[in-house]
């Protein structure tokens, strides 16, 4: 495994994944980041979004919530504060998380610094939800 890159994605709670790739692709804030074994040190902030890979053992593929990537010394690792690999996302969780969003900016208000962030927060939760929906959809 010697052309092969160490992903590594974890969360606050656990190890998510922790195997061999020969190629990733995670969302970062401007767009899709590549990494390839032998990639040069990189730290790089993450959207939501799918995070997938090749290995030696096929192909997978997760929902990561934002949070951070660094490569170095042929490692990738990613910190986030929530992922689930395609086949465990529930779509009835992810539709109930979506209507949440949406009721939250109907009700939601602008007039107050506090008001805002509820409503950013919100466009956030939605992005996220609909994100994972689209993802288990494709499964």
């Amino acid at each position: 495994m010697a052309d092969a890159i160490s992903l590594r994605v974890i969360t606050p709670d656990s190890i998510l994944i922790d195997a061999p790739a020969d190629s990733v692709r995670f969302p970062g804030l401007d767009g899709s980041i590549g990494v390839l074994p032998r990639h040069a040190h990189m730290v790089a902030a993450l959207d939501a979004g799918p995070l997938s890979w090749d290995g030696p053992d096929g192909k997978g593929e997760m929902f990561v919530a934002g949070g951070f990537a660094e490569v170095r010394a042929n490692t990738l690792r990613v910190v986030t504060q929530s992922g689930e690999l395609v086949s465990d996302i529930d779509v009835e969780r992810a539709e109930a998380s979506a209507e949440r969003a949406r009721e939250r900016l109907r009700v939601g208000g602008t007039a107050s610094k506090a008001g805002e962030l509820d409503s950013l927060r919100a466009q956030a939760a939605l992005r996220r939800a609909l994100q994972r929906m689209r993802m288990a959809q494709r499964r």
